[in-house]
């Protein structure tokens, strides 16, 4: 039987292809998951521009998050007992385990970078994050806040993360509470989008109501903004 050879040029062709795929998907892999010198930390809040369409956008317009950035959403960063990052966060389907991966990939910048920030507490708050992780995860499971009132059992993204650190801080806040809003802030207006919002739940609008939301605790003095995986709008 006659011997099949291969030459040596496809088989370089065949390695310079694997080395390429190789990188390639190591480089979109530290992209998302930040493998480089930036090293995430459990307790770690992820400001996120989410893109989630028209309410994301009256979210953003009125509150001012870090350095004017437009931020929609936040999550807290924590680990599994397969040691693997997880973002505790409150979404439409209630509270829960977000894999990382799956948290960064919702939305990117024009370099197809993650518009996300992270924000990590200050040295004087640093010892409530073992609490207060311990809290959220008593917290998945637990339905989404629809209607943005506080102590119903239910929550909202930002709600989420004053509610796990008022409990760790023995009831007493680490962010604060501001008065709601969801006016125009070039109009005085009340938004569109959450008049029929509120029209649909029957319910009116809790203009001035305690509230909180991601832009404010962006904001906080209790936090240090120590990286950003990709730039949000503003």
């Amino acid at each position: 039987m006659r011997e099949l050879r291969i030459p040596n040029r496809f088989l370089r062709r065949v390695l310079l292809f694997i080395l390429i795929s190789v990188t390639f998907f190591g480089c979109a892999q530290s992209i998302l998951e930040g493998n480089h010198s930036f090293q995430l930390q459990e307790g770690d809040l992820l400001f996120q521009d989410a893109d989630c369409g028209q309410l994301c956008d009256a979210i953003e317009k009125v509150t001012a998050g870090y350095q004017g950035m437009n931020f929609s959403h936040v999550g807290i960063v924590a680990r599994e007992d397969s040691g693997h990052f997880v973002v505790i966060e409150a979404v439409s389907s209630g509270v829960r385990a977000t894999p990382l991966r799956t948290f960064l990939g919702r939305s990117f910048d024009s370099k197809h970078h993650p518009k996300v920030v992270v924000g990590r507490l200050r040295e004087p708050y640093r010892h409530l994050i073992p609490s207060a992780l311990k809290e959220v995860f008593t917290l998945r499971g637990k339905p989404y806040d629809r209607v943005f009132a506080i102590d119903n059992d239910a929550y909202y993204c930002s709600e989420l993360i004053y509610e796990i650190f008022l409990r760790a801080n023995a009831n007493s806040p680490v962010f604060n509470l501001q008065p709601m809003t969801f006016k125009d802030p070039n109009t005085g207006v009340t938004l569109p989008v959450w008049e029929g919002y509120f029209s649909k739940l029957s319910i009116p609008v809790p203009e001035g109501q305690p509230g909180i939301n991601p832009g404010a605790i962006s904001r906080s003095p209790a936090l240090t903004i120590v990286h950003e995986y990709g730039i949000p709008s503003n």
